[in-house]
């Protein structure tokens, strides 16, 4: 039975890949040379049937027991991903050993490694868990790649393949080694879990926009009508915005933080503590970096931690799902508001944080990352669905 599942596993990342492959042909069908075409045809088929297994639970269970702890065959899956990034840059003429991509095989490798000797000790999540996250996390998302990694590689698809690696790399780390198997990243098909996702992303959209609207943050300038060539950009941009942008910080800051966070407060069983504590840092944080910022509303980050905070407390209060569920949520909400500190924008950080309760509930009813990262990817493509913009 178990073999069964695994094969059906495997079959289904299959047809995903498949179809999403059948996209990416269409789409840089006129925009690249031929070569380009067939070659990173080639890469995107391989990263992206990894990506939509690697962290089903019957494929991360097979791959657990072949590493079974061994350092050589834990660093086989990341050496591999490894081999297969220099080779793509060297195919297309690039130097693959160019400044900080020698780099790589650390931010790559180490957080598998860290994670070797501290599972035969435990399994119950601690502060180093958190972090490995964060050392995995910021150098990949602060640090530029000299070398251009797009698929194809002069551009005009919807991915990189450093991004890829990356997302792949975090799955089978938190996943496979650190044995957290609940992180549901993983594509899937369920009409009442797509049903969730719209209406989380109408009902946040909504109230945003009237809120956005009566501050003068949103101007509207609406279409005539939808051409061919606006209903092509929008589908191109709701693709690359879900696998490039919505994807990752999803895994991140849903699959992983907020997971790893409610399982944290769980162990303790004090989540009052973690409010006080965490709430409390996280406010001021928010209170200092909005009136770090140039512009008006400089409260409005604090005030909307707050206003997270709160909900978070009366949720727990009626125990209406797991202890620490919601304090999570209120905590990681607030801190993907801060990371979008580099947008300039008072409000837009604001808003993102409860952007992240609306993509951390969404995630918490369907357990999984995929579902999140719809909605995420309609909140970000509203303004070109709709036709307005955002100030800043």
């Amino acid at each position: 039975m178990v073999k069964q599942n695994f094969h059906t596993a495997v079959v289904k990342s299959l047809i995903y890949t498949f179809l999403l492959t059948i996209g990416y042909i269409l789409i840089i069908w006129d925009r690249t040379s031929v070569f380009q075409i067939v070659s990173s045809t080639i890469y995107f088929i391989l990263l992206y049937f990894v990506l939509f297994s690697i962290a089903k639970p019957e494929v991360s269970l097979r791959l657990r027991k072949l590493v079974d702890n061994d350092v050589f065959k834990v660093g086989a899956v990341p050496a591999t991903l490894l081999i297969l990034y220099y080779s793509y840059l060297a195919i297309n003429k690039l130097n693959p050993f160019e400044g900080i991509n020698m780099l790589l095989p650390f931010f790559i490798l180490f957080p598998s490694f860290v994670f070797i000797s501290k599972v035969l000790k435990t399994e119950k999540l601690d502060w180093l868990d958190f972090t490995v996250l964060a050392m995995f996390v910021i150098p990949i998302t602060l640090i530029e790649m000299p070398s251009d990694s797009n698929l194809p590689i002069n551009g005009g698809g919807f991915d990189s393949f450093y991004r890829i690696m990356i997302l792949i790399t975090g799955a089978y780390t938190f996943v496979v080694i650190r044995k957290i198997s609940d992180v549901g990243f993983y594509p899937v098909f369920n009409l009442k879990k797509i049903w969730t996702a719209v209406w989380v992303w109408a009902v946040f959209y909504s109230l945003i926009f009237v809120f956005a609207w009566s501050i003068g943050f949103i101007k509207f300038y609406g279409y005539d009508h939808y051409s061919f060539a606006l209903i092509s950009k929008i589908i191109d941009k709701l693709v690359s915005t879900f696998l490039h942008t919505a994807l990752f910080e999803e895994l991140v800051f849903r699959g992983l933080l907020l997971n790893m966070l409610q399982k944290r407060i769980a162990q303790t069983g004090n989540w009052k503590k973690f409010m006080l504590i965490g709430g409390l840092s996280l406010i001021i944080l928010s209170l200092i970096t909005g009136y770090s910022m140039s512009g008006s509303l400089k409260w409005f980050p604090a005030f909307t931690s707050i206003l997270l905070i709160i909900a978070a407390y009366f949720i727990e209060k009626s125990k209406i799902d797991k202890t620490g569920t919601y304090v999570a949520l209120a905590l990681s909400s607030i801190i993907f508001g801060l990371v979008h500190y580099h947008a300039g924008s008072i409000i837009y950080m604001g808003i993102a944080s409860i952007a992240g309760w609306a993509y951390g509930y969404t995630y918490i009813k369907t357990k999984n990352v995929f579902y999140a990262a719809i909605v995420h990817t309609l909140v970000n493509s509203s303004a070109l669905i709709f036709g307005f913009e955002l100030a800043k």
